[in-house]
């Protein structure tokens, strides 16, 4: 008969699966700091390392009776991070359903207070339109290349020789721009 552990309540201290805890303990304590390491070079947050890799030990947890002793369990561990990252990214995705959070935030904000056009296009594309056409064309062009090619405040820099931070601050400023553009139209039309 096993030994019971006296701080555990009768009815869990008999489930099988505590007993296979000071294993599992020790093979968190080998794998632990390489399963950071590796969730780092996953391009996570590093706010987000050790939750990361504490939810993959937990699914290694729940998974055990599937893992292959003959196994390495350090790339079973690595494998199932790379799973949770991919879950992380397509939950991001599926939140990015907007082109621009900011944007359709003024926009969204512009509707609550004008009365409604008949239709989109006989509202404000067209003037949003006009507005853009307004814009400096290195704006414009930023513009064309955020929300209609959906490039990246990386990838905008690189191709126009600025810094990320200074491309997010110009976009910030031309969305201020055509916000008070799109006014302006609205209230003279």
């Amino acid at each position: 008969m096993r030994p019971q552990d006296p701080t555990l309540s009768p009815e869990t201290a008999d489930l099988p699966e505590f007993a296979e805890l000071p294993e599992f303990a020790e093979l968190v304590a080998q794998q632990h700091q390489q399963l950071r390491s590796y969730v780092r070079t996953l391009g996570v947050d590093p706010d987000w390392v050790d939750d990361l890799a504490q939810e993959a030990f937990l699914v290694a947890w729940r998974e055990r009776d599937s893992f292959d002793q003959q196994r390495d369990y350090g790339k079973w561990l690595r494998g199932i991070a790379r799973n949770l990252v991919r879950n992380e990214l397509r939950k991001q995705l599926r939140h990015q359903r907007l082109l621009h959070q900011g944007l359709a935030d003024l926009l969204v904000g512009a509707a609550d207070t004008e009365p409604e056009p008949e239709s989109w296009e006989q509202g404000r594309i067209p003037v949003l339109r006009d507005c853009v056409e307004q814009l400096a064309p290195k704006s414009r062009e930023l513009v064309s290349g955020r929300y209609g090619d959906g490039w990246k405040a990386p990838d905008l820099a690189d191709h126009f020789g600025m810094k990320p931070a200074a491309v997010r601050q110009s976009l910030s400023r031309i969305r201020q721009q055509l916000k008070q553009c799109i006014e302006l139209r609205t209230v003279e039309g």
